[in-house]
C-alpha cells in the first residue's frame, strides 16, 4: 500500500485553525500558552485546545502540540503537567526541542506519539537513530537539508520505524534551527523561548576590516532568506518518502493559512493521484505536474518575500535570499500611468476591489495605500490618491486581497454523513446515521478508519415513539427527507438518506427533529471516543544517576589554531578543545581569519575535537562531500570529543569516545541532565542562556561534570549560507576563500560590529558584538559547583588568548585562596548569567 503523506498546517488561533483544517490540511499543529516557539501568536488554552481537537477530530484531522522550546530548570513539572493536560483533552502528538521532556514523555506517556522539533537540529542517520533512541514516532527534519539527503533519511527511517516531516512552505531561518542566540544575547528575546524579534530581518553592511569600508551587496538585509516553495517540487519530496509536508507560518493570518494551505492541498492531490494511478498499472516511474499558474499566484498572494527552493535544490548562495526587503512583498500589479493633480493613474495587470492593500514602490522606499473606492479614468486605469508622492513608471504590489478575507464558520468544512430513517407503525421511530461511503472530503472516514477497526465505523441511532397512523393528513415520504435534512445548525451535511416507512404514517415534525439531533449527538459521540478526556496513566517516578562529585576547577580553551593553543597551555589551561574544521592543515584561523603564520607549530597533544553544529552525512549536494570533509576522521575511541548536537553524543559515545556535550545542544534543565548522562555524556557545558541560579539548580543533582563559558565571544549563528557571498559572485571553493584570509563583520544600525566567519565548508558564524567576561563572577560559579572554566579564543590573537586564560586562572586562584573577586572588565558583557531569559 502506498504511504499516505500528511499535509500539516500552522494554526496561532481559532480562526487560523478552523482555516487550516478548511483549507485541507490533515494535521494542525499549534500551541498553548507556554512552551512553544511562538509565544507571540494568540495560542490557545486548554478549554480552547479542547474545543479544537473535536471539531478537528470529528472531520478526521490530527493535532499535534507544540513544546518545542528550551525548558527551565523550574519549568519541569509544569510543562510535563502540560502534556499531560493535552494529551487528556485530545493531542495526538507533541513537537519537542528538549532531550529531558522528549525523554519523559516516552517514558511517562507513552500512548501520545513524540515528533521531534526541527529545534532539534536533526540533519543526519545519527540524529535519526538518537530520535529512535528518545522513543520519537517522527522526525522534522532541518530546513538546510537537499532532497537527496532527505531520501537518504527517510529510508533509514523505515529501517527505525521513524517517519520524516519536511518544510514545504514558509518563513526560512538564516540560522540552523535552535541554534540562533542572536535575538536572546542581544535583546534578552530568546528564540528558543518562544520570543524571537527577528534581529535578521533588520538591515546590516558587511564589512571588510583590512579595507575598512562596507562593501556591495545587493541590498541591506543580508541575513533574511526568501520565503520557502516547495509547491513545484511535491513529486520530489512524495518519491523521497516524506510522510509530513509542513506549512510554516503560526504568526501568519487566517488568510494565510487557508491560501497556502488550500492550494498545497490541490497540488498533493495531484501528485499523490498520478502516484497511485502509476502502480495500479504496474509502474514504479511516475510523474505529476507542480503548482498551477493560479496556485503560484495565490502563494504569493498570500504572503511573499520572493519563493525559493533553497536547500532542496541544493541552493545556498544569493538566488535564496532577499536582500531588498524582509517584509511580504505581495503580487504585482502594475505601474503608475501617470500623475495628475494629486491623482495616480495605474495600469493594472489584475482587478483591484475596495479594501484592498497596495503598496507603492518610489525611489524613496515604499509605503502601503488602501483602496477605498475603484474609480477609473476614460483609459480604463485605477485612479488612486496616495498621501506620498510617486512618478510615473513606479511599480504598484497588492499585499492583501479584500476577496481573499477568511470567514470564520465553526461548521466548516461540514462533516458528510449518510442516513436511514426507520417509520414502521408500531415500532418506534428510528434514526441513523454514519459516515459517507464516497465523500466529497474523504478525511472525515479516513480518519475514523484508522481508529476503529475495518467494517465497524461508528453508526449514531436514536429511537423516539412509536409511531402511528395518520389522524388526519399521512406524512409523505418527501416530508421525512426534508425535515431529517435539516442540518443548517449542526456540523454535517447529509449526502443520502434511506427511508423506511409504512403508507399512511402520522408523526409529528418535531419528533423527527428531536430524534435526528439525538442521532447525530451519538455519532459525534462515537466519533470521538476514545479522542477526549482520555484518562491518564499514573507516572512513576524515573531511575536517577547519582550526583557527580569531581574535585578541582578546570580550565579550557577553545582554540582554532595551534599558536593560540599553545599560548593557553602555557597560560595555565588544563585542557584545549579545537573545532574538526580547523585541525587539517591549512584551515586554522587566527582573529577570525585564515592564518598560516598560527600553523608554524603543531597543536598540542591530547586535544580534545569539537564537532561541527552542522555535519552532514556524505550525500549529494552536500557541503561535506563537495569538500571532500569529515569530521568523523577525528573522533577516536578513549579520546575525548565535543558533541554538539543530540545525534553526535550517540554516535560518538557508539565509537567509544569520551563523550562531552557542548552548548549548541542545549541542557537547560535536569531531565535533560539525565538523559544526557544515560546517553554517554561524561560532562556538558552548560546553555549561555542559563542564569547563575539556574545554574546552581542544576548542579545540585547533576550527574555529570559542569561546564560554563566565561570569556569569549559568543556564536549568535551558524549558516548554511555563507555571508561572505553578499559582496559578490562566488566560486564555492571555500578552503581557499581568499575572501576568508581577511576578518569581516555586520554593522548593524545603531553602530554595532558582529564578526562573521565562514569555515573550510562555507558555513558562517555569526558572534557577538560585545565580549562575554564573567571572570569576575568566578566564585559565584565555583559556589555553584561549576568544574569547568572555558575560554573561546576563537576571536582572540596569541596575546589575547594568553591574557584572557591567565585572568580566569587568576580569578579562580583568588577564589579558592580568599573567596575575592576581580573586578568586573569594562566594555565586557555578563551574557544571561545575571539576567536570564523570558
Amino acid at each position: 500500500m502506498d504511504q499516505e503523506v500528511e499535509l500539516l498546517a500552522p494554526a496561532g488561533g481559532i480562526a487560523a485553525f478552523h482555516a487550516a483544517v478548511r483549507g485541507g490540511a490533515d494535521a494542525v499543529y499549534l500551541g498553548l500558552r507556554s512552551f512553544n516557539a511562538r509565544r507571540g501568536a494568540d495560542n490557545f488554552t486548554i478549554d480552547t485546545f479542547a474545543d479544537a481537537c473535536a471539531f478537528a477530530h470529528l472531520r478526521g484531522v490530527n493535532v499535534y502540540v507544540t513544546l518545542n522550546t528550551a525548558i527551565l530548570p523550574g519549568e519541569v513539572d509544569s510543562a510535563m503537567e502540560t502534556a499531560r493536560q493535552a494529551y487528556r483533552a485530545g493531542a495526538d502528538a507533541f513537537i519537542v526541542q528538549d532531550i529531558g521532556i522528549a525523554s519523559e514523555l516516552s517514558r511517562t506517556l507513552p500512548q501520545a506519539r513524540l515528533h521531534i522539533s526541527t529545534q532539534m537540529n536533526t540533519h543526519n542517520e545519527a540524529g535519526m537513530r538518537a530520535a529512535a533512541q528518545l522513543g520519537a514516532a517522527r522526525v522534522t527534519l532541518a530546513r538546510e537539508l537537499s532532497l537527496p539527503e532527505i531520501e537518504h533519511l527517510a529510508k533509514v527511517g523505515d529501517q527505525l520505524g521513524l517517519e520524516i516531516e519536511t518544510f514545504a512552505h514558509g518563513a526560512l531561518c538564516v540560522c540552523y534551527s535552535g541554534q540562533c542566540f542572536m535575538s536572546s544575547l542581544i535583546g534578552g528575546r530568546s528564540a528558543n523561548r518562544g520570543l524571537c524579534a527577528q534581529a535578521c530581518r533588520l538591515p546590516y553592511a558587511l564589512h571588510n576590516v583590512a579595507k575598512n569600508k562596507p562593501l556591495p551587496a545587493p541590498g541591506d538585509h543580508l541575513l533574511s532568506p526568501q520565503d520557502l516553495c516547495s509547491i513545484d517540487l511535491l513529486p520530489d519530496l512524495v518519491r523521497a518518502g516524506v510522510a509530513s509536508l509542513k506549512i510554516e507560518g503560526r504568526m501568519k493570518s487566517p488568510e494565510y493559512v487557508y491560501a497556502v494551505t488550500s492550494a498545497y492541498r490541490a497540488a498533493l492531490d495531484r501528485v499523490l493521484a498520478a502516484r497511485d494511478a502509476a502502480r495500479e498499472s504496474g509502474l514504479q516511474d511516475w510523474t505529476a505536474p507542480g503548482g498551477t499558474e493560479q496556485e503560484h499566484a495565490q502563494l504569493a498572494e498570500a504572503f511573499s518575500r520572493g519563493f525559493t527552493t533553497a536547500y532542496l535544490e541544493g541552493k545556498r548562495g544569493n538566488e535564496i535570499m532577499s536582500y531588498g526587503r524582509p517584509n511580504n512583498r505581495g503580487v504585482f500589479i502594475g505601474r503608475v500611468a501617470s500623475v495628475k493633480n494629486g491623482k495616480a493613474a495605474v495600469a493594472c495587470e489584475r482587478p483591484i476591489v475596495a479594501g484592498d492593500v497596495l503598496e507603492f514602490w518610489t525611489n524613496k522606499g515604499h509605503f502601503a495605500y488602501t483602496v477605498s473606492q475603484v474609480d477609473t479614468d476614460r483609459n480604463g486605469n485605477l485612479l488612486l490618491a496616495p498621501e506620498r508622492a510617486v512618478g510615473k513608471g513606479d511599480r504598484v504590489f497588492r499585499v492583501r486581497s479584500a476577496e481573499a478575507a477568511f470567514v470564520d464558520d465553526d461548521r466548516l468544512p461540514r462533516i458528510q454523513v449518510q442516513g436511514r430513517a426507520r417509520l414502521r407503525i408500531g415500532q418506534p421511530l428510528r434514526i441513523e446515521f454514519c459516515l459517507a461511503d464516497n465523500p466529497a472530503d474523504p478525511r472525515a472516514l479516513r480518519g475514523a478508519r484508522k481508529r476503529f477497526a475495518e467494517g465497524e465505523l461508528p453508526v449514531g441511532v436514536a429511537e423516539g415513539q412509536q409511531v402511528e397512523p395518520a389522524r388526519t393528513k399521512a406524512v409523505s415520504e418527501e416530508d421525512v427527507r426534508a425535515h431529517i435534512d435539516r442540518l443548517g445548525q449542526t456540523p454535517f451535511s447529509l449526502v443520502n438518506l434511506d427511508i423506511d416507512m409504512d403508507e399512511g404514517v402520522g408523526i409529528g415534525f418535531s419528533q423527527l427533529h428531536h430524534v435526528r439531533a439525538e442521532a447525530l449527538d451519538s455519532l459525534e459521540q462515537a466519533l470521538l471516543e476514545g479522542t477526549f478526556q482520555r484518562p491518564l496513566p499514573r507516572v512513576e517516578a524515573g531511575s536517577r544517576m547519582l550526583p557527580a562529585h569531581a574535585g578541582g576547577v578546570h580550565i579550557a580553551v577553545l582554540a582554532t589554531n595551534p599558536a593560540c593553543a599553545r599560548a593557553a597551555k602555557r597560560a595555565g589551561a588544563d585542557e584545549v578543545y579545537v573545532p574538526a574544521v580547523n585541525l587539517a592543515h591549512g584551515q586554522a584561523t587566527i582573529a577570525g581569519q585564515l592564518s598560516e603564520t598560527a600553523e608554524q607549530a603543531s597543536y598540542p597533544k591530547a586535544c580534545a575535537v569539537v564537532l561541527p553544529v552542522a555535519d552532514h552525512d556524505d550525500c549529494e549536494l552536500t557541503r561535506e562531500h563537495a569538500c571532500g570533509f569529515d569530521a568523523w576522521r577525528s573522533v577516536h575511541a578513549d579520546q575525548p570529543v565535543m558533541a554538539e548536537s543530540l545525534g553526535q553524543l550517540v554516535r560518538a559515545r557508539e565509537m567509544g569516545a569520551c563523550v562531552e556535550v557542548g552548548p549548541h545542544l542545549p541542557v537547560t534543565n535536569a531531565l535533560a541532565l539525565q538523559t544526557a548522562a544515560r546517553l554517554g555524556a561524561k560532562r556538558v557545558w552548560l546553555s549561555p542562556e542559563l542564569n547563575l541560579a539556574q545554574i546552581s539548580d542544576l548542579a545540585k543533582e547533576s550527574p555529570v561534570e559542569l561546564g560554563l563559558t566565561v570569556i569569549g565571544r559568543q556564536e549568535l549563528m551558524t549558516t548554511e549560507h555563507c555571508m561572505l557571498m553578499s559582496q559578490g559572485p562566488c566560486a564555492q571553493e571555500c578552503a581557499t576563500c581568499a575572501r576568508r584570509k581577511s576578518p569581516h563583520f555586520l554593522k548593524d544600525r545603531k553602530g554595532y560590529d558582529f564578526p562573521v566567519i565562514s569555515d573550510q565548508l562555507g558555513r558562517s558564524h555569526l558572534y557577538n558584538s560585545v565580549q562575554l567576561d564573567v571572570a569576575h563572577a568566578i566564585p559565584d560559579i565555583v559556589q555553584a559547583d561549576i568544574t569547568w572554566l572555558l575560554v573561546d579564543s576563537t576571536l582572540m590573537n596569541v596575546q589575547e588568548t594568553t591574557q584572557a586564560v591567565q585572568r580566569v586562572v587568576r580569578a579562580r586562584n583568588v577564589a579558592h585562596a580568599q573567596g575575592t573577586a576581580l573586578p568586573k572588565e569594562p566594555g565586557c558583557t555578563s551574557g544571561h548569567l545575571f539576567r536570564g531569559v523570558q
